[in-house]
């Protein structure tokens, strides 16, 4: 028995309508490319589906734009004429909007000002004065955040003087001694520098005579 008839409408399921899509997708590019071999001939199939997804087919032996130009030849109809004329309207419009800021740029500068009428000076008149005043908004808003900025760096340095005073005063209430063989050499140039800036020299002499053959000699007791 053969298959009954299917009535052609369209597939109110939407799962059901994809399945069928799909399927018959397939059997259309295979028939396709069945032409291409059997017969020599030269087959071009693009689809989309209603979801807008994007299938094509084209023999080996050419590519669509072959295809179109041949069925431009074919047929006399243009098939770019409208997308031309759509992109040169395009065009001027972009060439409009650009020669017109180009002439207000240039009258905002005091210059191509012939032509213009009393309202056309009055509207460049107030376009400038509200420039003007955006400008100026703008100018005081950055002088008073680089104040800000200034004096908060300011008085970070006003704190870190006050600390170092502080330890300064701290140093000096807590003296340092120390002994400084010779305070005109290097180690006792630094522990100058190290030590502090008051130093008390006191003399230290062995009792016993004999010692200071024993390496020991005189030795300065500074207080700092």
């Amino acid at each position: 028995m053969g298959r009954g008839k299917i009535e052609i409408k369209k597939i109110e399921n939407a799962t059901n309508r994809q399945v069928t899509y799909s399927k018959r997708k397939a059997g259309i590019m295979k028939k396709a490319k069945e032409l291409t071999v059997l017969c020599d001939a030269q087959v071009s199939i693009i689809m989309f589906s209603n979801t807008g997804k994007f299938s094509e087919y084209c023999s080996p032996d050419t590519d669509t734009k072959k295809i179109f130009d041949r069925y431009q030849q074919a047929t006399g109809i243009n098939l770019w004429d409208a997308q031309y004329e759509k992109m040169q309207n395009t065009m001027n419009h972009l060439k409009d909007i650009n020669h017109n800021l180009r002439r207000e740029i240039r009258q905002r500068m005091g210059e191509d000002l012939d032509g213009m009428d009393i309202m056309d000076l009055r509207v460049l008149e107030q376009n400038l004065d509200e420039a003007l005043k955006n400008v100026r908004q703008r100018k005081y808003h950055v002088i008073h955040t680089q104040t800000e900025t200034y004096k908060k760096k300011l008085k970070n340095s006003q704190e870190a003087h006050k600390t170092l005073i502080n330890e300064l005063e701290m140093n000096d209430e807590h003296p340092v001694y120390g002994f400084v063989e010779d305070p005109n050499s290097y180690d006792g140039t630094l522990a100058l520098a190290n030590g502090g800036n008051h130093m008390y020299a006191m003399r230290i002499q062995p009792n016993q005579p004999n010692l200071n053959g024993m390496g020991f000699g005189l030795h300065d007791l500074r207080l700092a």
